[in-house]
């Protein structure tokens, strides 16, 4: 097998393990404080609220740092600092003893954490060029469907064994996903080289990234993808109470839409990213984004369960060819030895998703109504089509380290 293909095999799984172990604490992270000693109501989605969010505000101030020191000492060397640090931090959560442990022990993760970044960077480093698109949609299908099975399997767990020992197997997976990639992935990375360049700090990079008009734009596709799918999801229970009019299965329906966009996401995302390398990332972008708009649009037409799942299962397929694509031109249009620091910066972009859309969600709600914020995410993605669509076909300035790259 292509030393790329194994990259991407076991980066795939490390992908699956980190985002799974990530987000198998969201069913029962209220019930876990309760366990802590916490009680009421509004004190307990106050505390898990800022402890799911707090993770998010420390992932995107410190990303762009870790990005720069992989540029400097290589990728690997920054995923295997990332997942050991967070497979320790997790097991350590399971020996919280109040909401203050468990809130700094989550600021400490999002500090430490870094390994989907790296992730997507040493594939894009090692996969040739023709490739690049279907590498990129595999490890997207990787976290998607860790992020499906992480919810499901965490409920499943604390009812059977209890909320801590979901911490220590949660560490055990990162764990194992990390070591995977110790012992199986090669970089290559000149070390010597990347040293013996000028020092940038993470400001002087930003600024140079950002010159770069195609990057702009691109980051601002991640950050939308996030709007689009997390800010309707804190109305989205009772959105589905209204539409099927009964207590019977409400749970399992609320589950069912809320999960039915990362299942076609998962399906969708190497299929369109194999398209990418065939026809180009920029026609797959520009497709998905008016199709995401659109399919926004039906969501907030629709008066019964079973055409909320059909739209927001045509959303996922939609949305699966975005990252892709992002990352495919991420890789295109950023200048040599400085890969890292903007696929880092983009991963900051998707934390800041992760942490304004749900907030600005829940407070657009209440003014405008579900129906109305599916709208907003329509009218939204099509004016960053169009941002996307000038910028991307915008000539690089002459002598310009991205209009060099081959």
């Amino acid at each position: 097998m292509e030393r790329w293909k194994i990259n991407l095999f076991v980066l795939w799984f490390g992908q699956f393990f980190v985002t799974s172990g990530m987000t198998m604490i969201i069913p029962f992270l209220p019930l876990y404080l309760q366990e802590l000693g916490m009680s009421g109501d509004k004190e307990l989605a106050f505390w898990a609220g800022i402890i799911f969010a707090s993770n998010f505000v420390t992932s995107f101030i410190f990303q762009p740092i870790w990005g720069g020191l992989a540029d400097r000492y290589g990728r690997k060397l920054m995923l295997l600092r990332s997942g050991f640090g967070m497979a320790i931090v997790m097991v350590c959560m399971g020996f919280a003893q109040n909401a203050w442990h468990l809130l700094l022990l989550r600021m400490l993760n999002g500090t430490i954490s870094g390994f989907i970044p790296a992730s997507v960077s040493l594939v894009s480093a090692g996969t040739p060029r023709k490739r690049i698109g279907f590498a990129m949609g595999m490890v997207q299908s990787g976290g998607v469907a860790g992020t499906i099975m992480g919810p499901l399997l965490g409920g499943l767990m604390a009812d059977s064994i209890g909320f801590r020992p979901i911490f220590y197997i949660t560490g055990g997976l990162i764990f194992t996903a990390t070591m995977l990639a110790a012992l199986l992935i090669k970089e290559s990375f000149n070390r010597e080289e990347a040293k013996s360049q000028p020092r940038v700090s993470v400001w002087s990079g930003f600024a140079k990234l950002k010159a770069i008009p195609q990057l702009p734009a691109l980051f601002s596709v991640t950050f939308l993808i996030q709007f689009a799918l997390l800010s309707p999801m804190p109305q989205m229970p009772l959105y589905v109470q209204d539409l099927h009019r009964s207590a019977e299965m409400l749970a399992f329906w609320a589950g069912l839409v809320g999960s039915v966009n990362g299942i076609s996401n998962m399906i969708a995302s190497p299929v369109l990213g194999r398209l990418g390398d065939r026809i180009g990332s920029e026609r797959i972008l520009g497709v998905c984004l008016i199709g995401s708009a659109i399919a926004c649009i039906p969501q907030a037409m629709v008066t019964e369960v079973w055409q909320l799942i059909v739209s927001r299962f045509f959303l996922g397929i939609f949305m699966g060819g975005l990252l892709p694509s992002v990352n495919a031109l991420i890789r295109k249009y950023t200048p040599e030895g400085m890969d890292s620091r903007a696929y880092s910066f983009n991963t900051s972009t998707l934390s800041l998703g992760n942490l304004i859309g749900p907030v600005t969600g829940g407070i657009l709600a209440g003014i405008i109504t579900i129906r109305g914020l599916f709208i907003l995410s329509a009218v939204l993605l099509l004016l960053n089509a169009i941002w996307v669509r000038k910028t991307l076909y915008a000539k690089p300035a002459k002598g310009s380290e991205a209009a060099d790259k081959p």
